[in-house]
């Protein structure tokens, strides 16, 4: 079986020719053939020597990326992958052309004036990426959830579907901008080191500025500390969809082990750069945590952050037993929060006809009627 040298970084690299023989700098040209070139063969990386090449192949090293074994295009643009992995288990990632709103790279979305829906703009887009195979959090409104956990992505399976992604749209970065959300299945910081050494590879190798990058986590309040201290980072998502503790327990178990109060703390902790916010994500429920009520609760809440709060109506699914607000109850929720100060944002849904928008992510190989 082949091992995969997608996922190793540049003084592993560089460390694997000095044990073949070669000068440290071979390390640096693997690299950036791997990453920055996107090659897949060995063959292909005609800047190595052919016997460095054959030694590589000799220790049964292989460039493997994930697999695209379907695709389905939405109406606006978005396109969702079934992503098999060397094992054969699969996860999906999302492109989605016009995908943020233009400053956050959060995936947050907003109307721009002169484009047509879904009109492409391939310098202009974001990428979901998923963790994990399955969820281990079971949020209740979230369609990966009812997968379970299966095992954590490996940094190649991670970066190796951001690859698999750009090459197929062939778009390259850092000429095109590409932002990279870690919103799809899994929770990122339950795969932690996986995750952040992937999103070194995608800042020194591939090329993906950090500030185009958002990690949304459920609430692991120890890991968002460790993302604090870390060098080379994505901005900051939080999935809080509740304003107090009994409500949040409810709707997402892991409230039970970091509540509220730890996970706000963390929040307002959090050091954030030049211009840059905390972003909150609620997804609001039909008559669960959509009133006016839920809205103040909420901005006072946040009070006091450098935050913006991104509104979701949720995207349904088979096996979710809640409904989706109306637009005006959502334009409501909004209108409190924007009274109070509190920055917010409307999440326009997409590729929710092919079961790409948010919470919908669960391995789907047939369109539901």
């Amino acid at each position: 079986m082949h091992r995969n040298l997608l996922g190793l970084d540049l003084q592993e690299l560089t460390a694997l020719a000095s044990e073949a023989g070669q000068p440290s700098y071979r390390g640096r040209q693997l690299f950036q053939a791997m990453y920055a070139d996107r090659l897949n063969l060995i063959d292909q990386i005609s800047t190595l020597p052919k016997d460095f090449r054959s030694w590589i192949q000799a220790q049964n090293f292989g460039l493997q990326l994930p697999e695209i074994e379907k695709k389905f295009v939405s109406a606006d643009g978005t396109v969702r992958y079934l992503m098999r992995m060397l094992d054969g288990n699969t996860v999906e990632t999302v492109w989605m052309p016009e995908g943020d709103d233009g400053e956050a790279g959060d995936g947050s979305e907003a109307e721009e004036p002169g484009k047509e829906p879904g009109a492409s703009d391939w310098r202009r887009a974001t990428i979901c990426v998923s963790s994990q195979v399955g969820c281990a959090v079971n949020c209740q409104f979230c369609l990966t959830a009812l997968l379970g956990i299966t095992r954590n992505l490996s940094a190649g399976e991670i970066v190796g579907q951001v690859i698999a992604v750009l090459s197929d749209q062939q778009v390259s970065p850092p000429e095109e901008r590409v932002n990279l959300v870690f919103m799809g299945m899994g929770e990122p910081f339950l795969n932690y080191d996986n995750f952040i050494k992937s999103v070194r590879l995608l800042v020194e190798g591939v090329g993906i500025p950090q500030l185009r990058m958002t990690v949304s986590t459920a609430g692991i309040v120890p890991r968002i500390h460790d993302l604090a201290a870390e060098t080379i980072r994505p901005k900051l998502a939080i999935s809080l969809t509740a304003a107090n503790d009994e409500l949040r327990t409810r709707l997402m178990p892991i409230n039970r082990k970091w509540k509220l109060e730890q996970l706000m703390a963390a929040a307002r902790e959090f050091p954030l750069r030049n211009r840059e916010k905390v972003t909150f994500e609620y997804v609001l429920l039909n008559g669960v945590n959509d009133s006016s009520q839920d809205a103040c609760e909420l901005a006072e809440l946040v009070r006091g952050i450098r935050a913006k709060v991104n509104l979701i109506a949720l995207n349904p699914g088979p096996g979710i037993d809640f409904g989706t607000p109306a637009d005006e109850a959502v334009r409501n929720f909004r209108a409190i929060l924007l009274d109070a100060g509190v920055p917010a944002f409307i999440r326009k849904p997409r590729g929710r006809d092919i079961y790409a928008a948010c919470g919908q992510l669960k391995r789907t190989t047939e369109m539901t009627a």
